[in-house]
């Protein structure tokens, strides 16, 4: 009589790998992205805009628009753009903040309905 290991048929295996496919599909997407890829902080979207010195690059700015939609959203935001903006051209997150979005709700700094955040890259 042949016995088989019932925790290694081929159903079960197929079962295995199709749970650790699906649970590694989920690590690539971190951020939830909206329907037309713009990325959602706090349940919204945020429109972003960022300056960089021309002189300094490492030195910006981040307006985040219309931010009393979510105040935690918008603080999010501000850094999400500011992280892509100091990978994108020193290669490095970190950023030394000047005005950040990690402040007292009663340090932050506005512009009319945007939060202003601002700092400066620092590469490797």
């Amino acid at each position: 009589m042949i016995m088989t290991d019932a925790r290694h048929t081929p159903l079960r295996l197929l079962g295995l790998a199709l749970c650790a496919a699906l649970a590694l599909s989920a690590c690539s997407r971190s951020q939830a992205l909206s329907k037309n890829k713009r990325p959602v902080f706090d349940g919204q979207l945020f429109r972003m805009r960022l300056a960089a010195e021309k002189d300094a690059p490492a030195n910006f700015t981040v307006a985040v628009k219309d931010a009393g939609k979510s105040l935690a959203g918008a603080r999010d935001a501000g850094r999400y753009e500011a992280v892509n903006h100091c990978i994108e051209y020193f290669g490095s997150s970190r950023i030394d903040w000047i005005n950040g979005p990690d402040a007292p709700d009663e340090a932050l700094q506005f512009q009319g309905s945007d939060l202003i955040l601002s700092g400066v890259c620092r590469g490797w």
